[in-house]
């Protein structure tokens, strides 16, 4: 126990710092700031929910056609008893006559022997009473269930035509999700190198700080010789006062760039993290794709596949509508049981029967009503397959400006680069001129100006080059593969 006490105090003194110590230190890459943005999502959340809810409903729908089985039950208080007469009956009675051969009513004769009339009916000698007690029944408390077993033999197409649907609603919220999770890729992609921009932005700056501090310096001791004036002094000054203001400004700029980005990979806003990319040079290995084929990105492209599973629903829906103007055929089996019941007399005791049937439905006349409703379907699914044809030219140009830009953008992350050596290149001879006196401090600024611009450039083109490629592989349906989205 003493040694657990030991190594329980050793783990509370040393895993704080350890934990906080990978916190601060932590660097993330693309792909994880990717991964996590995709893990915590909410509308990619909603999106996967959607689609599992659409797998719910196809399983539902194939369930309808098998058979169904229900038990119903019912109890009923009843205020008052069924009687089915009003008062005691007396009904006449009848006997044989053997001179006859038959039945005669047995009613009451006067002297000549003939019938005595009461309101000019004949009155019987004998009556059968029927009291109204034994007519009076209790329904104080009724009782009854039944079991019922109902199988679909046909339904004018309707149960085929709801797995149809529920099929291609299942594929609709799988593009709809793969298209939720591009978007959140772009997102990503935006704000990481939105981040490595502003923080290679910033390191520019501070370099640029360095270059006006060191002329403000050498101007001072030039000044102290008399070598130099104080306008080029105060020329300076007010560079190095204007470059600072914009290295606050490229430092707010940053750490809310990294605030947006870590609020899209599902991260607390104020946790430290280091990207990657952000303190090395940009490589630009990928190239943009200079040929394919609009087919495959069709078949590639979430829009497409959500457009033809909505084609697809609606002319399934449309063969719905129009079950309902075909007979539907059913068979049914039941077992019923009621407390009364009446199988033997009238007996407060449980008892059931089977029974077996089909039930056979056929629309006759509605006024047009199915008909209308059938023919409004149909114009629902001719509208979703001009919304497809009109999507794909869409695509098409879509794909032809990304691949425009994407190969503009080299173009440019080029001549970036042979402006950034020339800059280069100038500010040193611009530096070895103002220290052997050649050129003035206006001179050296200028040249530090240039460099400062032709670098700002060369960071934008090749972020750029990175963004571009993205785009191009969203145009071109490759930027999520399939496993990454599950």
């Amino acid at each position: 126990m003493k040694h657990i006490h030991i190594i329980i105090l050793l783990l509370v003194i040393i895993l704080p710092p350890m934990a906080t110590t990978a916190r601060a230190e932590s660097t993330v890459t693309l792909d994880s700031c990717r991964s996590m943005a995709l893990s915590n999502n909410k509308q990619l959340q909603i999106a996967r929910e959607q689609q599992r809810g659409a797998e719910y409903n196809r399983k539902a729908a194939r369930a309808a056609y098998l058979p169904s089985l229900d038990f119903s039950g019912m109890y009923l208080y009843n205020q008052k008893d069924i009687s089915l007469i009003e008062s005691d009956q007396m009904l006449p009675t009848m006997s044989f006559d053997a001179s006859t051969g038959s039945y005669g009513y047995n009613i009451v004769t006067d002297a000549t022997g003939a019938p005595l009339l009461v309101n000019g009916q004949p009155v019987p000698s004998t009556v059968a009473v029927i009291p109204k007690s034994a007519m009076t029944f209790d329904i104080s408390n009724v009782f009854a269930g039944a079991v019922t077993l109902t199988q679909p033999i046909y339904m004018g197409g309707k149960i085929r035509a709801m797995n149809e649907m529920t099929r291609y609603a299942e594929q609709l919220a799988q593009a709809n999700h793969n298209t939720a999770a591009a978007e959140v890729i772009c997102n990503v992609d935006a704000a990481y190198w939105q981040v490595v921009s502003l923080k290679a932005k910033y390191n520019l700056a501070e370099s640029y700080v360095n270059l006006l501090d060191t002329l403000s310096k050498n101007v001072d001791i030039m000044l102290a010789e008399g070598v130099a004036t104080r306008a080029d002094q105060l020329s300076v000054a007010v560079k190095l006062n204007e470059a600072n203001v914009d290295l606050t400004k490229v430092q707010n700029g940053l750490a809310l760039a990294r605030m947006a980005l870590a609020q899209i990979c599902g991260l607390p806003l104020n946790d430290t993290f280091t990207l990657a990319d952000e303190d090395r040079e940009i490589e630009i290995t990928q190239l943009p794709a200079r040929s394919y084929d609009i087919n495959e990105v069709y078949g590639r492209r979430n829009e497409i596949q959500s457009l033809e599973a909505a084609v697809k629903i609606y002319e399934a829906k449309a063969k719905t509508e129009r079950s309902a103007m075909l007979p539907n055929l059913a068979i049914m089996g039941m077992y019923s049981v009621s407390n009364p019941n009446l199988f033997n007399g009238f007996n407060k005791d449980f008892d059931g029967m089977f029974s077996v049937g089909a039930v056979l439905k056929i629309p006759l006349w509605h006024w047009g009503g199915n008909y209308n409703k059938y023919r409004s379907a149909k114009s629902e699914s001719i509208v979703r397959r001009l919304q497809l044809e009109d999507a794909r030219e869409k695509i098409e140009l879509q794909v032809s400006q990304a691949s425009f830009k994407a190969q503009e953008s080299i173009k440019t992350y080029t001549t970036t680069r042979s402006n950034l050596a020339k800059a280069e290149e100038n500010l040193r001879q611009a530096q070895l001129g103002f220290n052997e006196g050649i050129l003035t401090t206006d001179d050296v600024m200028t040249a530090q100006t240039a460099w400062l611009k032709a670098n700002s450039e060369n960071i934008d083109a090749q972020i750029d080059v990175q963004l571009c490629n993205v785009y191009l592989s969203k145009a071109l349906g490759t930027l999520v593969p399939a496993q990454d989205i599950e």
